[in-house]
């Protein structure tokens, strides 16, 4: 046996001295109102995190609700460009404030802290944890909803938030190919670990309708996701599609005009 620090939490042994588990979740800011709290997440990258996580809000929005975006992903951070945001997020003696949207969703992303948004971040996995925890202890939110964008995959980063962020739930986001159910299975497994609720499961790039017909077309085949819910007692909520307006809405910074559907089943879960 080693030395004994006397620090449980990163101790495997079994002794007399050994201490309940602590809790590493924090407070949020003094100043601040949040009500639900809710994590996009995926196994790997590229499934479009960020879409979902931008149309969520978007509809949170147009139900009359307060939003916000926390854009967990520091290394690839997207949340700001698809709103149009570019400001600088600024600070008073509360904490930093957020960048509010055209329509008033609230935004805090590393790109609104640089000084070129498009700086890459050279950080490790520790500094990078600790800014994400900072977004949620010391950024003012008055929001109803606030919705993570999470890096993918279940390092560092995805770890810090699942033990410091009090989530009331997550949402898996799958793409249709055959990997789709060991993606599923990690994001899974994780929730589970950290005794986290899984809301349920949105396959993106999941058809795209022929503007000539209006027919739907599997370009990646039939969809594994359902499959793979089912497999986990997961309901798949939506099937979003591939949609060239909605790539062409967020290089305008206009995902706030989406025209679409495909997520009402997903939202209408979060709020009831």
């Amino acid at each position: 046996m080693s030395e004994c620090t006397h620090d449980c939490s990163t101790c495997g042994e079994s002794c007399g001295e050994r201490t309940a588990p602590q809790s590493f979740l924090k407070e949020p800011n003094a100043a601040a109102r949040i009500g639900k709290v809710y994590g996009v997440v995926s196994g790997k990258g590229g499934v479009g995190k960020s879409m979902v996580t931008s149309q969520l809000a978007v509809l949170a929005r147009r139900a009359g609700k307060k939003a916000g975006i926390l854009d967990a992903d520091i290394t690839g951070p997207s949340i700001p460009k698809a709103f149009g945001v570019h400001d600088r997020a600024m600070g008073d003696d509360r904490g930093m404030i957020p960048v509010p949207t055209r329509t008033g969703i609230e935004l805090m992303s590393i790109n609104l802290l640089l000084d070129n948004e498009t700086d890459p971040v050279v950080w490790r996995g520790p500094v990078i944890g600790g800014v994400v925890t900072q977004f949620w202890t010391d950024v003012v939110w008055d929001v109803d909803y606030l919705f993570v964008d999470m890096p993918p995959g279940t390092g560092d980063v995805p770890l810090s938030i699942f033990q410091s962020i009090p989530l009331d739930g997550i949402i898996i986001v799958a793409s249709p190919q055959e990997l789709v159910s060991m993606v599923v299975e990690k994001a899974v497994k994780m929730a589970e670990m950290m005794d986290v609720p899984i809301v349920g499961v949105v396959e993106n790039m999941s058809y795209l309708v022929c503007p000539d017909c209006g027919k739907e077309i599997p370009l990646f085949g039939q969809g594994k996701t359902e499959a793979a819910a089912k497999a986990h007692g997961l309901h798949l909520l939506a099937k979003m599609p591939i949609d060239p307006k909605l790539a062409e809405l967020v290089d305008e910074g206009k995902i706030e005009d989406f025209d679409g559907h495909w997520l009402d089943g997903l939202w209408n879960a979060i709020a009831e």
